[in-house]
Parts: C-alpha cells; structure tokens; sequence
C-alpha cells in the first residue's frame, strides 16, 4: 500500500535524470545566495588608488624639490673658456631636469664663437647636466677700433681670453671702423696671408691691415710695405726684396713705400 507523499516530502526530493538502462541520476543544486558581493574587485581599487596617489606624491616632489632644479654643471674640455663660462653659455641655470633639452643646449654652446663643438649629456643627480666641449683654436689676434679679438684659421672672430706668446698681431688701420663683433668673420686670405707674412718674416712683430692695400708692415728702413692678401706671400716677398734694392740706389732715403700686392705691377714711391 502507498503512502500519500507529503509537501515536506516533495520539497526534499531531488531533481533526476533518467539514463537507458540504468538507475535515475539525481542532480543536487546548491543554493543560490543573492545579495552577497565578491569583494576581489574593491581590494585591487584599493591598490590602485594607492599606486596613483604614490605617483602623484613623487610628481610633486620632483617639481616641488630643489634637488631637481639645475644650479650647476660638470663641464669638461675647456682651455680658453673657464667653467662659469660655459655654464653661462649653455643657459640651464635654474631649469627644471625635465624641460632641459640636450639639442637646444648644444646650439647654445655652438652659437658662441669660441666652441667648435660640444657634447650634452642630461641624468639624475647631482650631477645632472654634463658639457663636454672643444674649443676653436686662435690663429692671430685682430685690433680694430682699439678693440683686440682672436681670429681662427677660418677666420672667425673670438672673445679674446689670454695672451699667447708667439701669436701674430695684426692691427687694422681704418680708424672709422668698429670693432669685430661675435659674429663677423675675416676673408680666410687674409688669416692665410698674415699666417704667411710672419712666418717669412718672423722679425716683424706687428703687421698692419688696410682696406685697400691688404697686409703690410712698417720696414725698419723707414717706409711703408704692403703686400696685399693670400697665399703667395713667397713670391710677392721675392719682389719686394729686388724692389728694395732698386729703389734704394735710386730714392735713398726719400723711399716712402713699395706695394707689391699686386705682383705683376709692384709700386713703389717717394716721400
């Protein structure tokens, strides 16, 4: 005889399924618990809000700390220029390590006519902008106006910064003429030409420079010798020296000057 089932028994049983041949399969579902939240997600909001305020600390740190302000350089290579020079040049002072830009400071330090080239180098602290230069190296020393200036091979002028023992001097005549600024530069036959005069005349210690006549020098015999610019200074001396004693035995001394810088028509003259 069955036994009516009860609701209590029908709410304990268990779904099942049937399989061929075999005996029913029940299945046993876990309850379902609504209104809980995994709380995997608020811990890593958690460490990711930690992680941004770090950064935003440390941000203001690098832009609040004088540690990372520039207040100097290590500077290397100089041989005319000093390191205040340099740092000067190279215009970083007080700036922020992050807004320094090694090209901008490099064409800085080469905008000046001293320094031929240079390396820049930015990185942490202390020291945090590192200059490495080369400097041109002065041929002769130019006076104009008063104004003495060093002058390169190719002939560029130069803050004159020493006095150098053997350094041809020229000194131009024009006495209307301005000083050689910075950025003015010398035709390279002259440079050329005055280099020449005085190795072939090392006696002479000072040459002299006029517009017209060129290069030239004042002869111990009392008159005035030009010979013009360029790199034939052998053979225009070659001239000069077959004029002078000419001239001599014909002026004595009423000579006044010769001026070869034209070789093939020298001219000479009386007082």
């Amino acid at each position: 005889m069955t036994t009516p089932r009860t609701r209590q028994d029908r709410r304990t049983e268990h779904a099942a399924i049937w399989r061929a041949g075999g005996a029913a399969v029940s299945l046993d579902v876990e309850p379902v618990q609504h209104g809980v939240r995994d709380r995997g997600f608020g811990g890593a909001r958690l460490v990711s809000g930690a992680i941004a305020i770090c950064m935003i600390l440390v941000l203001v740190l690098f832009f609040t700390a004088d540690l990372f302000y520039v207040r100097g350089a290590a500077v290397g290579g100089t041989e005319y220029l000093s390191v205040s020079d340099v740092y000067t040049v190279a215009n970083v002072d007080g700036w922020h390590l992050f807004w320094i830009d090694p090209a901008q400071v490099r064409a800085n330090l080469l905008a000046y006519p001293t320094i031929a080239d240079a390396t820049v180098q930015v990185g942490w602290p202390p020291n945090m902008v590192q200059i490495v230069i080369s400097e041109r190296e002065p041929a002769l020393v130019w006076e104009q106006a008063g104004v003495p200036v060093w002058i390169d091979l190719q002939g560029r002028v130069m803050s004159k910064r020493a006095d150098i023992e053997g350094l041809p001097r020229v000194i131009a005549d024009s006495i209307e003429a301005d000083p050689l600024g910075p950025n003015m530069r010398l035709p390279v036959d002259v440079v050329s030409g005055a280099l020449q005069l005085h190795l072939l005349m090392p006696q002479i210690q000072v040459l002299r420079y006029h517009p017209s006549n060129g290069l030239g020098y004042n002869d111990p015999g009392g008159w005035q010798a030009w010979f013009g610019s360029g790199t034939n200074m052998p053979e225009k001396l070659l001239i000069y020296n077959a004029i002078v004693a000419r001239a001599q035995s014909e002026l004595g001394p009423q000579l006044s000057e010769i001026n070869v810088s034209s070789p093939d028509a020298p001219v000479y003259c009386c007082k």
